[in-house]
């Protein structure tokens, strides 16, 4: 098993099959729009500006589950990051990333890298990044900025044929 095993549900509900992603670098992020880390989404949008292409995805998977930061629905979540931070990359539908319900896509990358203090994500903008042929290399926490990881993006991106 692997990433491009995974179907998720885009914003507006829609199946989509991760294998369409093959061969690209991505940056799969839990989010949300009422966080301390919210101001990430800048950050998130200037690495796509800068790497999104045939090579390079990001994917926001809003989520509730932490102090209830992201109430809204997909509608307005999207909206909100769309004029707030201009975000261009994919976010899908909201998603729980702990627990019974959820989203198998996290039990997969939780699994493939546990936290520090075990494999529950603790808190939004916890960041995975994975390589273009599927294999997660890396858990990144929270308050690490998206800036951080533009070296590792930009090296993965580079081993792209």
């Amino acid at each position: 098993m692997n990433i491009y095993d995974f179907t998720v549900k885009n914003n507006s509900g829609k199946e989509v099959s991760l294998s369409q992603y093959k061969g690209k670098v991505l940056l799969i992020v839990n989010t949300a729009s009422k966080c301390g880390f919210t101001p990430q989404f800048a950050g998130l949008q200037k690495l796509y500006e800068k790497y999104g292409n045939e090579k390079f995805e990001i994917f926001a998977f809003p989520s509730n589950q932490f102090a209830n930061q992201d109430p809204g629905t997909d509608e307005e979540i999207k909206k909100f990051c769309t004029l707030n931070y201009g975000v261009t990359f994919p976010i899908f539908k909201k998603i729980d990333v702990n627990g019974e319900n959820a989203e198998p896509l996290f039990d997969y990358l939780k699994k493939a890298t546990p936290g520090f203090l075990g494999s529950a994500i603790k808190w939004n903008f916890t960041k995975f990044l994975i390589d273009s042929e599927g294999k997660v290399t890396g858990r990144f926490a929270p308050a690490t900025k998206p800036e951080k990881l533009e070296s590792k993006i930009k090296a993965l991106i580079e081993k792209v044929h």
